[in-house]
């Protein structure tokens, strides 16, 4: 598949709808949640609920706490001149910031990352719908109480806020809670692994990130470009030709998002990260209706991470016991990024 054609699926709702969402298409057809399984134009109400409360002024009003969390788990080992990056920072960091969004015990993180696991990777503990169950019957009670009593936290302002006239009905609201703790707690964990799986090979990279100071702004969208994580899929609405293929309704088609950002057709040296490029065109958060509404709360977390790390930790090396195989499932990852330092 070309950058072209991955664009091209993404975009074209009325070719290619988003009903089922996952391969294989047995497990797909068990997703069924929203905004995701929607398609336009009757999935723009949910939309507007997440962009409304992941909009960059909002982003930008967390900044301060995402500063400090960050400050806090890399102090909490900095000493110690070797780490964990995967246990100790990556899965960590992003999901404590959401939890806080949320207003949910930061205790449940591990807890809700497992069943995230479990929906996005095979061979795990819990199917499926287990795990997408077991979502539903946490999830369910919150909902509830955050009807009768709202917080200023986002699950509440969701349930409070209005779709054509109505708030969301139970079903809707726990299906949508689902559908944003999943995305909360997985994505940047491992795009975090992977870009310090590159940084700690790779100097002059990391004395260029250094230079460039607090305006990261180019630089992270530049490492998006490089490491694109995501494969999601299309379902094909009817018979047609697509770049020379004949496709049948219901035809699966996966689409890797990181082959638009790596298409040389649309990048020249694509696997190089070079911090000057300008508007390299990629779908790291994905694109068309579907592109993720997250994407601004995820360039701020990654920022504030390089800003904070590099200011203590210039200089750092893989550590003997890493374990850069990857991980299978449907949001790439690796095993283990240990790190190594002088203090």
């Amino acid at each position: 598949m070309s950058g072209a054609a991955l664009h091209d699926v993404e975009s074209d709702a009325e070719r290619f709808s988003s009903k089922i969402m996952i391969v294989p298409k047995s497990v797909g057809e068990q997703h069924g949640l929203i905004p995701t399984t929607i398609d336009p134009p009757a999935h723009r109400p949910y939309r507007v609920l997440l962009n409304a409360n992941l909009n960059p002024a909002t982003v930008r009003g967390m900044t301060d706490s995402i500063r400090a969390t960050a400050i806090d788990l890399i102090e909490s080992f900095y000493s110690a001149g070797y780490c964990d990056f995967t246990a100790q920072y990556a899965e960590i960091f992003p999901i404590r910031v959401f939890m806080a969004m949320v207003d949910l015990p930061e205790s449940d993180a591990p807890m809700i990352r497992h069943w995230a696991n479990c929906m996005t990777r095979p061979g795990m503990d819990m199917a499926f719908e287990q795990a997408k169950q077991a979502f539903f019957a946490y999830l369910g009670p919150i909902v509830l109480e955050r009807r009768a009593a709202p917080g200023e936290d986002m699950l509440s302002h969701m349930l409070d806020a209005d779709i054509g006239g109505r708030k969301l009905t139970q079903d809707e609201a726990v299906s949508l809670c689902t559908q944003s703790l999943i995305a909360g707690v997985d994505t940047v964990v491992n795009f975090l692994g992977f870009v310090f799986a590159e940084l700690a090979g790779d100097a002059a990279l990391r004395q260029s990130l250094i230079a460039l100071g607090d305006n990261l702004t180019p630089a992270v969208n530049e490492l998006f470009r490089r490491f694109g994580l995501v494969t999601i899929a299309r379902t094909v609405s009817n018979d047609i030709e697509f770049y020379g293929v004949t496709l049948k309704a219901g035809d699966m088609i996966a689409i890797p998002t990181a082959v638009h950002g790596i298409d040389p057709a649309f990048n020249s040296d694509p696997l190089k990260i070079d911090l000057n490029r300008q508007r390299a065109p990629h779908s790291g958060f994905g694109s068309g209706p579907h592109m993720c509404p997250g994407q601004e709360l995820a360039r701020r977390e990654v920022a504030v991470t390089l800003q904070e790390w590099l200011r203590r930790i210039p200089d750092f090396t893989l550590a003997p016991d890493a374990d850069l195989s990857p991980v299978p499932g449907i949001v790439g990852s690796l095993r283990r990024i240990t790190l190594r330092w002088d203090t």
